[in-house]
């Protein structure tokens, strides 16, 4: 009869080749189990969006569920092989299919937020038990456990560490750029299957029963199974999922080396642009949006002008209008949507075939970090366009921050006007009045506007556009300048000074102090 699963059985191999082995089991489920924790933060941020907040619920609820499955292990020690091999075979197969439901629910459904804390809750409860199984393999393997407990611990946590470090820079260096998210998980889970298998039956296959490698061989098999077949449907998945997001007109659909970029429309139809998911640029009310965004500043001097984001080409395409515009610098954080705006012929005879001329300037990079690159170089610009991301993403609060504008109060010339996308004002007066204080903060005289007629947005259920609840129906802008107050952007079609004083006692943002997740 093999020996009883509690019992102080031999180890097939060498005391020190078992311990290694066991330890860079150790040290994969660490790396697998980080990348499930990064790719629920990831997936959170893009399917619901205020990425510090849905952060914060991940991390929070993992580290809870994996003390709570830290505590449920002690039930396993006894049976702690046959325990750990079943464990990770579930591991595997609810960390790799977690994004791929999670996509699922957002697509078809909605709303992912209770399958995202249902993940978290699963997966920290898993991850939460490795270790005390991890702790009694390893001492059943050392003949003196007792002497060398303190030795064995450090060796398990260095291994944890060591692998968690190697799974944190391996998401987003090569897996997600290489397999995107969906493959990344789905692989993390074959080899985090094939590793907790492995270790069980080569290292303690003599101690199990013919029944319980039998259950481990069909379990790993199975969540093996499973994994491949998703893997190998996931492009279909994926083609699926974006029509019931964006419809049927998908026309373009890349992961670029920082975000999602789909376009939507055919022959003859407004396109229609989404970055990571939120709509950026619709073909049917753009030109309300452009209009506002940049004609008010350019009431004086213009001869020179920067244009912060608008990768899109849109915002170029309203400066050139003005024929005694002698250059046009555009920055922005993503190739590939200029090389969208510019070979793609929908977009393209959008933004007026704009990157066709000899005026405009790319320059690609982070606004922020090219901001300071001009402040140091001495450019100095007759207009600024902060043609940014929604002031409400919190991936973009250094780019509504004090700070930020400083810089662009630098490269101003004498005169020069400053004009900035502020989120809608209506539905959200808070973040708005924030950005008039953090203007303010910086040196600026401010004139409040919007523009309405917005029509884009999704017609029914939440507005991915925005992260969530009903689409907005207008832009709201600032006009700035040093010293003097800028011109009257009334006077520009479609634009309207808002009236009413702004909300009391907002203090203005900074980089240490970020206010547009309210």
């Amino acid at each position: 009869m093999p020996p009883a699963q509690g019992g102080p059985a031999a180890p097939p191999a060498r005391q020190r080749a078992g311990r290694v082995l066991v330890l860079a089991t150790v040290f994969i489920c660490a790396a697998c189990g980080l990348v499930y924790e990064l790719e629920l933060v990831a997936l959170a941020s893009y399917l619901i969006g205020d990425s510090v907040k849905q952060a914060s619920v991940v991390l929070s609820v993992m580290v809870f569920a994996m003390g709570v499955g830290s505590l449920l292990a002690k039930r396993l020690r006894c049976r702690a092989a046959v325990g750990f091999g079943l464990l990770e075979a579930l591991l595997a197969l609810v960390g790799g299919c977690s994004a791929l439901v999670l996509y699922a629910t957002f697509a078809w459904i909605g709303e992912s937020r209770y399958a995202l804390v249902g993940f978290s809750l699963a997966i920290g409860m898993l991850i939460g038990a490795e270790m005390p199984l991890l702790m009694t393999l390893i001492q059943r393997i050392s003949r003196r456990a007792e002497q060398d407990a303190g030795g064995t611990v450090a060796d398990l946590f260095a291994a944890d560490y060591v692998g968690a470090l190697v799974g944190g820079l391996a998401f987003p260096f090569l897996l997600l750029p290489w397999l995107g998210q969906l493959t990344s998980a789905l692989l993390t889970g074959a080899v985090n299957a094939v590793a907790g298998g492995a270790l069980v039956l080569w290292l303690f296959g003599r101690d199990l029963t013919t029944r319980a490698r039998r259950l481990l061989l069909v379990s790993n098999v199975a969540v093996l199974g499973v994994l491949a077949t998703a893997t190998v449907l996931v492009d279909d998945f994926e083609r699926a999922a974006r029509r019931a997001v964006y419809g049927e007109r998908v026309r373009v659909a890349v992961q670029t080396d920082v975000q999602e970029v789909v376009l939507t429309g055919g022959r003859g139809e407004p396109p229609e642009l989404f970055l990571d998911g939120r709509l950026r640029v619709s073909g049917r009310d753009e030109h309300r949006y452009h209009r506002a965004l940049v004609h008010p500043a350019m009431h004086g001097p213009h001869a020179r002008v920067l244009v912060l984001g608008g990768g899109d080409g849109l915002a170029a395409r309203e400066v050139l209008r003005y024929g005694d515009v002698e250059s046009v610098t555009v920055v922005e954080l993503d190739p590939g949507v200029v090389r969208l705006a510019r070979h793609d012929e929908g977009l393209a005879r959008l933004n007026g075939y704009a990157y066709g001329e000899p005026r405009v300037r790319v320059v690609y990079g982070d606004a922020f970090a090219r901001l300071r690159e001009a402040v140091a170089e001495g450019a100095s610009y007759d207009v600024v366009i902060s043609d940014l991301p929604d002031p409400g993403i919190t991936a973009s609060t250094k780019l509504y921050s004090a700070e930020f504008y400083g810089l662009a109060a630098r490269v101003l010339t004498d005169g020069g006007r400053l004009a900035v996308h502020a989120g809608p004002m209506a539905s959200r007066p808070h973040t708005y009045w924030t950005v008039d204080a953090t203007l303010r903060s910086a040196g600026f005289t401010t004139r409040p506007y919007r523009a309405t007629g917005r029509l884009s947005g999704f017609a029914a259920g939440p507005d991915r556009s925005t992260g969530g609840g009903a689409a907005p129906y207008d832009w709201g802008f600032f006009l700035a300048a040093r010293g003097e107050a800028p011109p009257d952007p009334g006077a520009v079609e479609g634009v309207r000074q808002v009236a009413g004083a702004p909300l009391r006692g907002l203090p203005p943002s900074t980089l240490v102090h970020p206010r547009y997740g309210e």
